[in-house]
C-alpha cells in the first residue's frame, strides 16, 4: 500500500479534522469509482456494536503494534479481499454513541472500480455502490454521512460515460461483460430450479437457475464443477449444448453486462440435493408452463425462449440504445 500526505486545503479547510493531541484510535476508507459513487457496508443490526444497521465505511481498529496505515490495508483485505495499491490519508472524524470504543478516526481514500455484489462478505450483510443523492435515503451511519458529503463537496462525480452512455459508440465507456453458466435440466416437461437463500445478496427470497460465473476455466467446465458443488449432480462436459444466451444489462450496483449462458444436458447422474444451504434451500422440479413466482426475470426469459426455439434475447437494453438521430 502506498500512503500519500494529504494536501494543506484537506488539514486546513475540512472541518471533520479533529485537534491534533485527539490522536486517531481507528480507521475507514473512501473508496470511490470512476463514476463518483461510493461503497458502503450495511452492517449487522442486532449486534452490539457502534452504529448497528446503518450503512457505513469499511474499516476498524489497528491491532497491537499496528501504524493505522497498516491497519487500514489489513482491514481493507479482511472485509473486501481487496489489495489497494494507492490509499492516501483524507481527513479524521469523530464517532459518538453507545460501543463507540475508538472515538477518534483516520479516513482514508481510495480508487476501485469493480462489482459490489462479488465482494466475500465477511462480516456485515452486503456492500453497494450509492451517490450522494441516494444517501439521504439511507440508514447512514452519522459520522460516516457527514465524511462522503464532504469528499464529495471537494471531489464532485467526474462525467465517465457509464455502460448506458457508451451503447452504440464503437466501444467508448467500454467495460467487460461478466459470463454467466447457467443449467437447464429437463424431466418430464419440468425444470430444475433452486430457491435462493433470503439474505444472499442477489434474488433473495427467489427461484433461479443451477449457475455461477466463470472464472479462469471453460464455461463447460464452470458447470460441471457448479452442478457438483450445488446440487450433487454429475455431468460431462460432452453431455452440456448450448441452448440459449441472455446478454443482459443490469442497473442492480451499476454491475457490468452479463452473457448468461444456458446449457441443457442430454443426461446426468444423482438427484439434486442442497448442498450449500447458505445460498440455496431447496431444489425443486417446475412444470415449464408454471414456473414459479418469484422467479429471476432472466431465467424465466431464457426458459421462454429456449421453448419457443429462439437462441437469443437481450434485457436491459432498450434504454441504453441511441436515438435513431443520434440523440
Amino acid at each position: 500500500m502506498t500512503v500519500t500526505t494529504p494536501n494543506s486545503s484537506h488539514q486546513g479547510g475540512n472541518s471533520l479534522n479533529v485537534s491534533s493531541s485527539a490522536q486517531p484510535q481507528s480507521t475507514a476508507v473512501l473508496l470511490v469509482n470512476s463514476h463518483g459513487k461510493y461503497l458502503l457496508h450495511l452492517r449487522d443490526a442486532h449486534k452490539p456494536i457502534c452504529d448497528p444497521g446503518t450503512w457505513s465505511l469499511v474499516g476498524g481498529g489497528p491491532e497491537p503494534g499496528e501504524t493505522l496505515d497498516e491497519a487500514i490495508a489489513r482491514e481493507i483485505l479482511e472485509e473486501t479481499g481487496l489489495v489497494l495499491p494507492h490509499v492516501a490519508p483524507y481527513t479524521t472524524a469523530r464517532a459518538h454513541g453507545p460501543n463507540v470504543t475508538a472515538g477518534n478516526i483516520q479516513v482514508y481514500t481510495a480508487r476501485w472500480d469493480g462489482v459490489a455484489h462479488d465482494l466475500p462478505v465477511s462480516e456485515g450483510i452486503m456492500f453497494a455502490w450509492f451517490d450522494v443523492a441516494t444517501m439521504e435515503q439511507l440508514s447512514m451511519c452519522p459520522w460516516a454521512h457527514k465524511v462522503i458529503k464532504a469528499h464529495h463537496a471537494e471531489h464532485p462525480a467526474p462525467q465517465v460515460p457509464g455502460p448506458r452512455d457508451g451503447a452504440g459508440q464503437g466501444g467508448a465507456g467500454a467495460v467487460k461483460n461478466v459470463i454467466g453458466a447457467h443449467l437447464f435440466l429437463k424431466r418430464e416437461n419440468c425444470t430444475l430450479l433452486g430457491l435462493r437463500h433470503a439474505s444472499t445478496a442477489f434474488a433473495g427470497g427467489e427461484w433461479h437457475a443451477l449457475a455461477g460465473r466463470v472464472e479462469r476455466e471453460s464455461v463447460r467446465s464452470c458447470l460441471v464443477r457448479e452442478a457438483y458443488e450445488e446440487a450433487g449432480i454429475a455431468i460431462e462436459p460432452a453431455d452440456l449444448s448450448l441452448v440459449h444466451t441472455v446478454h443482459l444489462l443490469d442497473d442492480h450496483e451499476n454491475a457490468e453486462p452479463r452473457l448468461q449462458l444456458f446449457f441443457q444436458a442430454s443426461r446426468w447422474d444423482g438427484e439434486p440435493k442442497v448442498r450449500e444451504p447458505d445460498r440455496c434451500t431447496a431444489w425443486q422440479w417446475w412444470p415449464l408452463d408454471a414456473l414459479p413466482d418469484p422467479v429471476v426475470p432472466y431465467i424465466r426469459a431464457a426458459i421462454e425462449g429456449i421453448l419457443a426455439g429462439t437462441a437469443y434475447t437481450e434485457l436491459g437494453w432498450e434504454s441504453a440504445a441511441p436515438a435513431p438521430d443520434g440523440r
